[in-house]
């Protein structure tokens, strides 16, 4: 029975659409996570997640430990829910939720903040200066991790953080040292350039050659840069954890000397994107199901919705994956629409009404924006459901 049977057999009772979770994908993939760390914690990636049952099943693995989370007011539910040991990956200019960090001693406890200025030390002193017995915030900074050369001409990684040199970063450690109630707590880099860009990528192979040499060339900086940094720093602060790479860099960073513990997130569900990584060999673990509603022509379907693109640059790499049946496409002038998406394909001249495509998102956290529930198929049963962060009633961006 191959994986769209299973999925039709397992969910033959829902209503598409909806969203499911192959747990036998999951726990391979996070094995395959295990071993490529080598033995150094795995901090859990809870945007590439949103599910908090789905955090609890990988948090029970052993190889993870602690929650990266996108912003404080889910790191604040996330304890409330029992969760500890939760860095908040971007900082925050959350005034009322930064007082309720204060104010709460679990949460001030088991979550951590990230800055890469003195002026987000200046907002938390603010927002937390009329908070009654307040408890000390503890902090992370982030380390501008972008590969740069020709003199500055060429950049490649995240628009992030200010902080780049060794000095910078320990200049900042010191000013939060002579801050009363602040106390810095670890490091963290994201090296977007290695962990979020496919060293596989389609089509020209010039094109990937430049980028394995792109990638080569900055781990290789980065190393260096990176231990510079945090040798700098501990000369002014212990460390708890110094943080690094992602789903697309973990064998990598965690051969790092300076590098305590990795993040990763999307490899749990291999979306499209990470089908470009040679060194990611994850399995398809969560999809989508859209109905057939039309069947315009013999080759073309037309699926209700479908339009579900991801962040960053536009583009066709954004677009979800029509993934079952083999061999379906979009429109080149259509595309994925928010009320109908055509399909067209040979794969389309055996699809009726009713019939169900299969997708895949191209980013793994983001489906789940989209629909409440993930529903658990294991084998080709269906053993559980999970709400998602948006089922529970939980926005946080």
């Amino acid at each position: 029975m191959d994986d769209r049977q299973r999925y039709d057999r397992a969910t033959a009772a829902l209503e598409p659409p909806f969203a499911i979770l192959d747990l036998a994908a999951l726990r391979a993939n996070a094995a395959d996570l295990v071993r490529r760390a080598a033995g150094k914690p795995i901090r859990v990636a809870s945007k590439s997640v949103r599910s908090r049952p789905v955090l609890e099943r990988i948090l029970a693995m052993d190889g993870f430990q602690g929650i990266m989370a996108f912003t404080l007011p889910e790191a604040l539910w996330l304890v409330s829910q029992g969760f500890t040991d939760i860095l908040v990956a971007y900082p925050t200019a959350d005034r009322q939720a930064l007082a309720r960090l204060a104010a709460d001693a679990a949460a001030a406890r088991e979550i951590v903040l990230t800055v890469d200025s003195a002026g987000h030390l200046d907002l938390v002193e603010d927002a937390v200066a009329g908070v009654r017995s307040r408890h000390e915030i503890r902090l992370c900074i982030d380390i501008d991790a972008a590969f740069i050369a020709l003199s500055g001409k060429f950049r490649a990684g995240a628009l992030r953080s200010t902080i780049r040199e060794p000095e910078q970063a320990a200049e900042l450690a010191a000013a939060i040292a002579k801050r009363p109630g602040l106390r810095l707590s670890g490091l963290m880099a994201y090296e977007a350039q290695i962990a979020g860009v496919g060293d596989d990528p389609p089509g020209s192979a010039a094109y990937a050659r430049l980028v394995r040499l792109m990638q080569s060339r900055s781990a290789r900086e980065l190393i260096i840069r990176r231990g510079r940094i945090v040798n700098a720093v501990r000369r002014v602060a212990d460390l708890d954890f110094v943080n690094g790479g992602g789903t697309g860099s973990v064998e990598r960073t965690v051969r790092e000397k300076a590098i305590t513990e990795v993040a990763a997130g999307s490899g749990f569900f291999h979306p499209r994107l990470f089908d470009f990584y040679r060194g990611v060999s994850g399995r398809p673990a969560a999809l989508f199901a859209l109905p057939v509603v039309r069947r315009p022509a013999p080759d073309i379907v037309t699926v209700l919705g479908g339009g579900y693109p991801a962040s960053g640059a536009a583009g066709p790499s954004r677009l979800p994956q029509p993934y079952f049946p083999a061999g379906l496409r979009y429109a080149a002038d259509e595309g994925a629409g928010e009320v109908q998406t055509p399909l067209l394909g040979q794969a389309a001249q055996d699809l009726r009404v009713g019939d169900r495509v299969w997708f895949r998102h191209a980013k793994a956290g983001e489906m789940c924006e989209r629909f409440d529930t993930l529903h658990l198929i294991d084998g080709d049963e269906l053993v559980d459901r999970a709400p998602t962060y948006r089922g529970e009633g939980r926005t946080f961006l």
